[in-house]
């Protein structure tokens, strides 16, 4: 969907922090809402999604199982 979103998995990405979960949600809510940057009027909206994807993905990566490691 989004090819500027980097796996953050082992073996591609060691130990992803915050930040780089912060970004993928991020690029995951412009991609989705077709906005860089959100009007005024939709900047809740956008915050609260970024949070979403970025709590959601968060949950993933911590629940994840990688055979072989």
């Amino acid at each position: 969907m989004c090819r500027s979103i980097k796996t953050l998995r082992p073996p591609f990405t060691e130990d992803p922090g915050d930040d780089d979960v912060r970004a993928a949600a991020l690029q995951y809510v412009r991609k989705v809402s077709g906005f860089r940057a959100p009007a005024p009027h939709n900047a809740e909206a956008f915050e609260a999604a970024v949070d979403a994807v970025a709590a959601a993905t968060a949950d993933l990566l911590d629940r994840l199982v990688v055979r072989g490691r």
